[in-house]
Parts: structure tokens; C-alpha cells; sequence
């Protein structure tokens, strides 16, 4: 691990009063909306593939294609931020957000609203790291724990309240309404933030960009979210298509690190990962949130495909997990400045271990209190795993390293949810036939089974349909349970993997966390 020097170059234009209470309210809000906004769509994707007529998992596509826009913006949030300066791109991401989810709201077929979600995405992508320097910026120091504490208890409550808003809207007005919602929202933000902010414009550098690593960054993570949203479709390496979108990923992510590398001024800066600490803390977060996503992604498309769950009480399922990891973050950002942050991260990732393989026994007949269990303790481990991790990742770069290591970080996590829901979804599927197939073949006494049903009052193609239809419930609560079982696997190496990360000396302020 690399000493990390004194001192602190950021530029601040503190303000005070109620202008500072305003202006620090609606970062935080904006930052809220974009956290909302991940995980509200996430109980919608069953009425939207309907409404759409796609399947559930293509359904999917509508919040990977949004996550792969996201990171891909990341990185070049620095340098817009100091080409024009990082008030009027936050106000800018902002009104662009609110306009995008209006067009999402309009959105005529499926294919227009995955572009439009890759817009909004775009759009949304400044928005989380420039909240959180903007309110570095504006806060006096002493009272910089206090604003960061603000702006990660939004990325914390995002993920409860997306779910249960979630759920009523679309059952009560219609899946476009979680994309309206967005509107008046991002109004009062940018304009409150326009009022507020534009007197504390950040300086402005015209400094080069480098467009080259740019194109082969969104080339490469292009061609290998495609590859994974269409490879079932497509009979994965049987296509031809997929073979060639494989080949452009791998050629692209080997240019992509040789043209980063080598550059003067990369887009993202790569030799952070010269860190140990940073490296381990990265890897981490990849398999950890990838894993961790894409099991909230498939709990609630499970509750709605296969258990009759509507899209409210599929939302007030899941949201448990909010609960404990509401009360637990100021404890958890008080401990971080105690406590060795790799004790903390491999607690938190061995309690997601362990809910999910108290998942991974779930049976067709159980009830919600028995869904809802597990989540409450998910929601116990989050904030011991995304707090700590964040300040073992920041604390083992140099300060002037911090802004380049926290977006390299952030594209990491909004790539890691696209591509773990894409994997598991396809998975999924995926166990869901294999197992079907097992059941089929081990039936036994399927005759005695129909009859009894037709004397039931059945006719022999309802009492076939019937059984067809146990068959399938049974294969993808096996299907279900498989997957939690990996996903148990992932958490598991996650919390082994992080001693491989130095301990980072405490300096006693309490670190901020991410979502």
C-alpha cells in the first residue's frame, strides 16, 4: 500500500445559513432520485415485458442497458466537470434525467425504451459523483462527515423506498409512472441547484480527453453486455453474431488496457490499481455487487413470474432488507473509524453469504414472512460491506489519486450489476430447463396422476396442463434456489478475498459509502 500524502487539494466554496441547508437537501435528493431509479424498475419488469410483449428476461435489458450507460459516463465525469465546470454539468445531468424519463414514460415499443433508458443513463451517470464533490465543496470542514453521512444515507434508503414505490405505482397507475415520477423531481433539482450553486462554479481547464480510450471503452463493454443479454436468443456460440460480438470485446478490453496504459491523458487512469488495497477493494466490489444486484434483480421477477406475487407486495417483500441497513449506517461509519475495515467487509459479505443460502432452500410453498426473513438479514450486512469497502478502496491511493480511483470504482460496481443480471438471468433460465428435464425424465406413475385428476372434474388437457404447470413451478424454484447457491459461493470468496488487501491505518473520521 502507497503512504497516502497530507493535505487536500480540493477546491472549496463554502456556504452557511439556509442556503447551505437547501443546497446540501437537494444534492442529496438528486443523488436519491438516480439511486431510486435503479432499483424501482427492478419490481416493474414483469408488467413492463408484458406491457412490451417480451419475456420477463428480456425484460431485464430495460436495467442493464441503463447500468452499462451509467458506468460508461463515469469516467468522464472529471473531465467534464473540469471543462465546464462541475455545477453546470450537474444541472445539466440533472434536467437531461428528468427529460429522459419522460420519454421512458412515452415509450412506444421495447426497443425505444431500452435507447431511451441508455440516454437516461447517460444522463444519470455525473450525477452520484458530482453530488457528493459538490457537497465536499460547499460544507465547511468541520462539518464534512455530517454532509458525506447525508449523502449515503440517500444511497442507502434508495434501494428500500425504489421497491415499495415501485410495487404501488405500477399496480395502482401503470409502469410509466415510475418514470414520470422522475419529472417533478428533477426540476426542482436543477433549478434549486442552478439558484443555489452557480456562484460556486468550480474553475474550468481545457484539458484534453482522451476519445480514443472513450470508443474502445464503450466498444468493448458494448459488445459483451450485448453478448450476454442476447446469447441465449441466439443460442449463445452456435451464432455467429456471438462469436463475433465475443471477439470484439476481447480485442476491445485488450486495446482498451495497452491504450490506457500508454496514454498521457487516460480516460481512466489504471495504474491506481498499482495499489494493492485499491485492487483487492475493486475486485471485491465487482463479484460482491454483481452478486448482490442480481439476486434483488431476480427475487422480485421470481415473486411476480412463478408465485403470483403483484408488483406491491413483491416491493414489501424485498424491502425489508432496508430496515437494519437504515439504522446501521452511522454505526457502521462511526465503527469504520475504529475498527480495521477488513474485519467489517468480511462480516458484511459472509451475512449476504449466509442469507443466501437460507434462500437457497426456499420451497414452492412458502409464505412471505418466510421471503421476507432472509432480507432483514441482508439488510444487516449491507452497510458493513459498502461502507468499509469504499474507504479501504479511497484510503490506499494517494490523495490526488482519489477522484480517478472513486470513479474507476463506481464504473466497476454499474458494470458488475449489468453484467451479474445478465448472467443470472440467463442462468436462471438456464437451470430452469435443465431441471425440468430432470424432472420429466424421473416421473413415475403420470397416468395414475392424469386420472386422478380427471376424476376430479378436469378434462385430460386441463389435467395435463395442470401437471405441465407443477412441473415448471417446481423447476424454477430449483432453478431459484441454484442460483442462490452460487451467488452464496460469490459472497463466500468475497469475504476470504479481502485479506488480501493491507490494513489501512484508522484516521478517525468516519468514511463515506456508496451504493
Amino acid at each position: 500500500m502507497s503512504d497516502a500524502a497530507h493535505g487536500d487539494d480540493t477546491d472549496f466554496a463554502v456556504m452557511s445559513g439556509a442556503p447551505l441547508l437547501i443546497a446540501g437537501m437537494v444534492l442529496a435528493l438528486a443523488n436519491f432520485m438516480v439511486v431510486l431509479d435503479t432499483t424501482i424498475a427492478n419490481v416493474s419488469v414483469p408488467n413492463i415485458a408484458g406491457g412490451l410483449a417480451v419475456s420477463p428476461s428480456q425484460g431485464t435489458w430495460v436495467i442493464t442497458s441503463y447500468a452499462v450507460a451509467e458506468a460508461i459516463t463515469v469516467p468522464l465525469t472529471g473531465w467534464l466537470a473540469q471543462r465546464f465546470g462541475a455545477v453546470k454539468v450537474f444541472v445539466i445531468a440533472v434536467a437531461g434525467f428528468g427529460v429522459c424519463s419522460m420519454l421512458c414514460g412515452f415509450a412506444p415499443s421495447f426497443s425505444a425504451l431500452v435507447g431511451l433508458r441508455v440516454l437516461q443513463g447517460l444522463s444519470g451517470g455525473p450525477i452520484m459523483p458530482l453530488s457528493q464533490t459538490l457537497l465536499r465543496r460547499i460544507f465547511p470542514a468541520n462539518q464534512q462527515a455530517m454532509a458525506i453521512g447525508l449523502w449515503s444515507m440517500t444511497t442507502v434508503v434508495g434501494p428500500v423506498a425504489g421497491p415499495l414505490l415501485g410495487g404501488a405505482l405500477v399496480d395502482n397507475v401503470g409502469w410509466s409512472s415510475i418514470f414520470f415520477i422522475n419529472i417533478p423531481v428533477a426540476a426542482l433539482c436543477a433549478i434549486v441547484a442552478w439558484r443555489f450553486l452557480a456562484s460556486r462554479e468550480t474553475r474550468t481547464e481545457r484539458n484534453p480527453v482522451d476519445f480514443t480510450g472513450l470508443g474502445l471503452l464503450i466498444l468493448w463493454v458494448g459488445a459483451m453486455q450485448i453478448m450476454l443479454d442476447k446469447g441465449k436468443d441466439l443460442d449463445w456460440f452456435n451464432s455467429p453474431v456471438i462469436i463475433t460480438l465475443a471477439i470484439v470485446a476481447a480485442v476491445g478490453f485488450v486495446s482498451f488496457l495497452i491504450w490506457e496504459l500508454t496514454d498521457k491523458h487516460p480516460i481512466v487512469d489504471l495504474k491506481v490499481f498499482r495499489h494493492r488495497g485499491f485492487a483487492t477493494a475493486t475486485l471485491i466490489m465487482a463479484l460482491v455487487f454483481g452478486a448482490f444486484f442480481s439476486s434483488i434483480v431476480l427475487m422480485p421477477l421470481w415473486l411476480q413470474t412463478n408465485l403470483g406475487y403483484n408488483a406491491t407486495w413483491a416491493g414489501r417483500a424485498v424491502a425489508p432488507q432496508g430496515i437494519f441497513a437504515v439504522i446501521l449506517s452511522p454505526v457502521v461509519a462511526r465503527l469504520s473509524t475504529k475498527v480495521d475495515g477488513r474485519i467489517l467487509v468480511s462480516f458484511g459479505v459472509t451475512v449476504l453469504g449466509l442469507a443466501s443460502l437460507w434462500r437457497a432452500g426456499f420451497a414452492p410453498d412458502i409464505d412471505f414472512f418466510q421471503v421476507s426473513l432472509p432480507q432483514v438479514l441482508q439488510g444487516v450486512a449491507v452497510p458493513f460491506f459498502f461502507i468499509p469497502i469504499t474507504g479501504l478502496a479511497l484510503g490506499s491511493v494517494l490523495p490526488r489519486e482519489t477522484a480517478s480511483a472513486a470513479g474507476l470504482m463506481n464504473f466497476t460496481r454499474t458494470t458488475a450489476a449489468a453484467f451479474g443480471t445478465s448472467i443470472t438471468t440467463t442462468a436462471w433460465q438456464n437451470f430452469a430447463s435443465v431441471h425440468r428435464t430432470t424432472l420429466v425424465g424421473s416421473l413415475n406413475g403420470v397416468q395414475g396422476m392424469l386420472d386422478t385428476l380427471t376424476k376430479g372434474g378436469m378434462s385430460a388437457a386441463q389435467a395435463l396442463g395442470q401437471l405441465n404447470e407443477m412441473t415448471d413451478s417446481q423447476a424454477v424454484m430449483l432453478a431459484t434456489d441454484h442460483v442462490f447457491l452460487v451467488c452464496a459461493a460469490v459472497f463466500m470468496v468475497g469475504a476470504c478475498a479481502v485479506w488480501i488487501a493491507p490494513r489501512l491505518q484508522l484516521s478517525g473520521q468516519p468514511v463515506s459509502g456508496g451504493h
